[in-house]
């Protein structure tokens, strides 16, 4: 607990001085594109909040350090492997010249890493044929984690859009990791997750509701890397942990993704990576709580951005409850994936056809 207390104090502290003192370098840090399809602010706000989480993290762990060096160490060596995925995305915070494919590199680099210095590689993937391939190319286990851990992160990213979004779900999704590392007696892991669900609650302080600093893409890729890392991990050092244990917990944005880029790719046939404005969580603001809020105000846009995230906590949620009541079982989790997805579909297109569930409208406010 005291690891979660101090990430929190850290990053708390962090943000607060990089939101009092924006002034000096909101030129540099701001999110200032007021017009973007994917744009729901109305004045500029830093987008370093990534910054914050890193270091409360990173002191969070060096402290454990002190009280059990195994656990502090592994901590640490998990925060040097993030520096490559960490420092693309805040490289592009504060330049906008860091494409997504050289952040989605820089990830999977962070992957090797942490395939390396802590033998995070994926055995298997519980998939028949997949596996086998796997266990006799070992190039192509560690091809998987990579582009697992790269497309974890990346989605991560993808579900950045309104305040509290990605961190809380990120939170949720913490949680269930912590539940099962203490369920297995893995400590390290269960720190390491105690740590950034501490600065994730530091840094929500200033982001939900009022959206005073963002999480940015150095925020995102950082906290999608360590998702995706604890993960690997856990299922690599516990085989009892099902593989399908972690997807199922993440579910909800790495569905966003692939849902977006056949979207995209099939039906709109156009680039995947080109943003536009339809992603279940941009619907539920422009069909389902904007039309009960009302009004074109910065007040009414800033409330409806806040009431739209907790939507995306619920569905959430709905996959990391059985995700954790079933860990060690992986059809059950498997059967709960397909439901999810069937789930989410279905919510998609009644929300486009303009047939959502009555129990989604907000009365008038």
């Amino acid at each position: 607990m005291s690891t979660l207390v101090l990430a929190f104090i850290s990053s708390l502290v962090t943000n607060l001085f990089i939101v009092q003192s924006k002034k000096l370098h909101l030129a540099f840090t701001a999110d200032s594109d007021l017009s973007g399809v994917q744009k729901f602010h109305a004045v500029p706000v830093p987008r370093v909040g990534g910054i914050a989480i890193f270091f409360g993290s990173l002191v969070a762990l060096f402290a454990r350090y002190f009280e059990n060096a195994e656990v502090g160490l592994f901590g640490l060596l998990l925060v040097m492997c993030s520096l490559p995925a960490f420092l693309s995305g805040l490289t592009e915070d504060l330049t906008k010249k860091v494409g997504v494919k050289v952040r989605l590199l820089a990830t999977m680099v962070s992957a090797g890493l942490a395939g390396y210095f802590l033998n995070a590689w994926l055995g298997s993937v519980q998939i028949l044929g997949i596996d086998n391939l796997m266990m006799a190319y070992p190039f192509v286990a560690i091809a998987i984690t990579c582009f697992a851990v790269g497309g974890v992160a990346n989605a991560f990213n993808i579900i950045d859009g309104y305040n509290g979004l990605s961190s809380m779900v990120a939170v949720i999704i913490l949680s269930g990791i912590t539940y099962v590392a203490f369920q297995v007696n893995d400590y390290p892991i269960m720190i390491a997750a105690l740590a950034m669900i501490g600065a994730l609650l530091g840094f929500l302080v200033f982001n939900y509701p009022r959206g005073a600093i963002f999480l940015g893409d150095g925020g995102a890729y950082f906290v999608g890397f360590w998702i995706a890392e604890l993960s690997v991990l856990l299922t690599a050092r516990h085989p009892e942990v099902s593989k399908w244990f972690p997807l199922l917990l993440c579910l909800y944005p790495i569905f966003e993704t692939v849902f977006t880029i056949y979207r995209r790719v099939l039906l709109q046939k156009a680039h995947p990576g080109m943003p536009d404005a339809l992603h279940l969580h941009q619907l539920i603001y422009m069909r389902i709580v904007r039309p009960s809020v009302g009004g074109h105000s910065d007040a009414a846009k800033a409330q409806c951005n806040a009431l739209t995230s907790p939507y995306l906590w619920i569905l959430t949620a709905l996959a990391v409850i059985p995700a954790i009541l079933f860990w060690q079982y992986h059809l059950v989790l498997k059967g709960f994936a397909v439901l999810f997805a069937v789930t989410y579909v279905w919510l998609y297109w009644a929300i486009v056809r303009f047939k959502s569930p009555r129990w989604m409208h907000l009365k008038s406010i």
